[in-house]
């Protein structure tokens, strides 16, 4: 179930996933909170230099697994502005990270993206659940969701 504390991470992924859109980049953000609910990491989408491998769920996993235990990964959160791409949801799995919160689907992403003309990624678009099975998911959040689908109107509309 999520609570205020998953909806205040969730509000500062949509702020990175904002952040990166300022940037010139695509509006995605994540932040990762241990077990405890210490922030230890947060990140947001660098592909606009052209490796399509910087997303923030990704190097979260990379971070995660060179400087957390593997107890405490499991014990960790990934909070993000929308659902992990398939690369992103491997990655958490192979780090054996736990939970994940997400703001907005891949499905919302899709549909977004189809009513605005953008044409499909080279990568299909699976739910995380199609990728990892071992992994408490929970997602999305209407009024956080809306709030994304925002940021890619303004990317892809460059409002």
């Amino acid at each position: 179930m999520i609570d205020e504390t998953d909806r205040k991470h969730l509000s500062r992924c949509v702020a990175l996933a904002r952040t990166a859109l300022e940037l010139g980049d695509e509006p995605f953000g994540s932040v990762l909170v241990s077990g405890t609910g210490e922030v230890l990491f947060e990140d947001h989408n660098h592909v606009a230099g052209g490796d399509h491998t910087r997303h923030p769920e990704f190097e979260i996993a990379r971070w995660a697994a060179e400087n957390l235990a593997p107890e405490d990964r499991q014990a960790a959160t990934v909070y993000t502005s929308g659902e992990h791409c398939p690369m992103c949801a491997a990655a958490h799995g192979w780090v054996g990270l736990g939970r994940i919160v997400y703001a907005s689907s891949s499905a919302q992403l899709s549909q977004w993206l189809a009513d605005l003309a953008v044409p499909p990624p080279r990568v299909r678009t699976l739910a995380i659940g199609e990728v990892i099975t071992d992994t408490l998911v929970e997602g999305p959040v209407p009024e956080l969701a809306e709030q994304v689908r925002l940021l890619h109107v303004a990317k892809h509309r460059k409002v």
